[in-house]
């Protein structure tokens, strides 16, 4: 700035000195070449003094315009602002035709470069940040197959491909546990089959009496009981007791109110624990009779609403961040699924990034 004032000062000097010269050249009286002289010298004079001020709201403008930009995490009000954009992403899904003219399609999906979603700043992490990010973490995602996907995106994403042919085989063996270390970065992920919610409240007491609490839990439940139960109500009564299991898990807090919803100025935050939304059900393409009848779209809306009600989500003061697969899979479409239930690995794939992105804005890292 100081750089900038020198050099106009000796622009204006060289004007105050040869443009009378030029106008004395054009004959002009004396009086009127004095004045304008005088009347020129002033006026630069009191630009060239006022211009470093001019320059200094200049600069104060700019940099409050850009600290009030949400493209950083460090505040409460931009994690809080940038946290349910998460999911605005989009799919791309694209037709082509093979070399021996079989049909297929690629299928993307990114976050939007315009809008509000840009001033987040979110991003894909590939392999080599996820691992460093995940390092040392205890993972545990808990649930029914749409778990078990969300386990394999997330293996997927930290494992090469020779490693990752060795666990689908023990990770997809039919109504079972499965657990895996990840040695070179310390993480350790443990899937654990609980079809149903009460299952969850069972794994959630367990963990209570561990010395340690999981770094990440993921975990969802919904589809199993809309099929052999098919009760709404009773679905909503254990999400209930589930909730109250998840807040038994929490540090206490001032903060909480009788009913364990947050309140007052949220300096309080609960652990990262998400609960996996349950997807888009297309009922025609459901592979037996008894799916196509118990699981369409009415009984997905009223096991849906009964999940509100519960308050378990962060979104209505509970412990738990939505991943949801419902509008994931929505947007992604039928050609994303061959069996009306289970999505392709590009829907898991986003909601992992999803998973990934909260937990940076949670513990305050920039990507």
């Amino acid at each position: 700035m100081m750089l900038g004032t020198v050099q106009l000062g000796v622009l204006a000097a060289c004007i105050v000195l040869f443009v009378p010269m030029a106008m004395a050249g054009w004959h002009l009286s004396r009086n009127k070449m004095l004045f304008f002289s005088g009347a020129l010298f002033i006026s630069l004079a009191v630009g060239v003094h006022l211009s470093p001020y001019f320059l200094s709201i200049t600069d104060f403008i700019s940099s409050s315009s850009s600290s009030s930009s949400p493209s950083s995490f460090d505040s409460g009000n931009d994690r809080d602002f940038c946290l349910p954009l998460l999911h605005e992403i989009y799919f791309h899904i694209e037709q082509v035709r093979s070399i021996n003219g079989t049909l297929y399609y690629l299928k993307s999906w990114g976050w939007p470069l315009s809008g509000a979603v840009s001033g987040c700043g979110f991003q894909k992490l590939g392999r080599s940040h996820a691992s460093d990010f995940l390092n040392g973490s205890w993972v545990v995602v808990a649930g029914d197959s749409q778990a078990r996907l969300v386990a394999l995106a997330l293996l997927n994403l930290i494992l090469d491909s020779e490693r990752m042919d060795a666990v689908r085989g023990d990770l997809f063996k039919r109504h079972s546990n499965y657990q895996i270390v990840v040695s070179d970065i310390g993480m350790k992920l443990d899937f654990i089959w609980a079809p149903f919610v009460s299952n969850l409240t069972d794994l959630m007491v367990e963990i209570k009496h561990y010395p340690s609490y999981p770094d990440v839990l993921v975990m969802g439940s919904g589809l199993w009981h809309m099929l052999h139960v098919h009760d709404a109500s009773d679905y909503g009564v254990s999400m209930k007791h589930l909730k109250g299991s998840v807040m038994s898990l929490l540090p206490m807090s001032p903060e909480l109110g009788d009913d364990g919803v947050v309140s007052g100025s949220a300096s309080f935050r609960s652990p990262p624990f998400f609960w996996l939304g349950m997807p888009m059900l297309v009922d025609s393409m459901l592979n037996t009779e008894e799916k196509r009848e118990r699981m369409n779209g009415a009984a997905f809306f009223a096991y849906e609403a009964k999940l509100r009600q519960s308050k378990i989500l962060r979104e209505s003061g509970g412990p738990l961040l939505l991943l949801d697969i419902h509008s994931l899979s929505r947007d992604c479409g039928r050609r994303c699924t061959e069996d009306g239930m289970h999505y392709d690995a590009v829907v898991y794939n986003a909601a992992i990034q999803i998973m990934l992105n909260a937990l940076l804005i949670e513990s305050h890292q920039n990507l």
